[in-house]
């Protein structure tokens, strides 16, 4: 049976791209973009679709480039694709184009190491693979970690100088595959305060944030394993991020935050961190 592991990182692997050329410019650079979601989209989830003019001398028309999460799914749709009427012009009905896979030779978006998705990315990929009731996210403390000398408020141009420390741990479940991990993150900020208003609007927007990015550090550790039969099984691995943040739940105390005070109990008991739903 075909398996194809899918992680929650910036896909960057040359056989996860595909570039369509000789779109004629008989359609406009949205309708292509529209019209080649659409179709590439039904293959499996897409990171990256990006549709672009011609250079100046060659001639009128654009090209665009594909990137899939999944190498299976790249070349799947590669191989029913290519030659075929993707986009649909009235007068013209419908016209043919070139999809090929990426070579190691082509240099678009392939430089760097693979780096964690964003937090929007994370929650698009969850949702595409095992549906919207297939994982849930609940907060397991989330504190203000600025320590008294920070709260020393400074003079500063145009108002008083703050710093803001917020942790999170957060717990990352899939119900259906009995699997749960977790994330920590802590996020601080400095920013000259020139009212309560200001105050108020920089502790709601570290919260949101240092929630998003325990979040994204739960899911670095989350492996989507699809199967040829088109189920998804969930798996863990172990992470770099995984032990950076062993270092940082030193900091966060699970307290009057938590779901329950058994639960906190048995997070202080359990040295493995090995959360589980009651």
């Amino acid at each position: 049976m075909e398996v194809d592991i899918l992680q929650f990182r910036v896909p960057v692997e040359n056989n996860k791209t595909l570039f369509v050329w000789d779109i004629p410019p008989v359609v406009t650079q949205d309708q292509v973009y529209e019209q080649l979601s659409q179709a590439f989209s039904s293959f499996g989830p897409i990171y990256l679709l990006k549709v672009c003019p011609n250079a100046p001398l060659h001639p009128p028309g654009f090209y665009a480039i594909i990137k899939f999460y999944s190498a299976a799914h790249a070349a799947k749709a590669q191989n029913l694709t290519d030659g075929c009427p993707l986009l649909h012009q009235p007068a013209l009905k419908c016209l043919s184009l070139q999809v090929k896979l990426s070579s190691k030779q082509t240099p678009h978006f392939l430089s760097g190491r693979s780096t964690p998705l964003n937090h929007a990315r994370c929650v698009e990929l969850a949702n595409r693979c095992l549906g919207f009731n297939g994982w849930t996210s609940d907060i397991i403390t989330l504190k203000e970690l600025t320590s008294e000398e920070e709260e020393d408020e400074e003079e500063d141009e145009g108002g008083v100088r703050r710093r803001l420390r917020f942790g999170c741990m957060m717990k990352l479940s899939f119900p259906q595959h009995g699997v749960t991990t977790r994330g920590v993150a802590v996020v601080e900020e400095s920013f000259t305060c020139a009212g309560p208003e200001v105050l108020l609007q920089r502790r709601c927007k570290l919260q949101r944030s240092v929630r998003e990015k325990a979040l994204v550090q739960a899911f670095s550790s989350v492996l989507l394993i699809l199967l040829g039969n088109g189920k998804v099984m969930v798996e863990l691995k172990q992470t770099s991020d995984q032990f950076e943040a062993e270092e940082t739940e030193d900091i966060l105390q699970v307290n009057e935050f938590s779901p329950s005070e058994a639960l906190a109990d048995e997070e202080d008991e359990d040295e493995d961190w090995d959360l589980t739903v009651s």
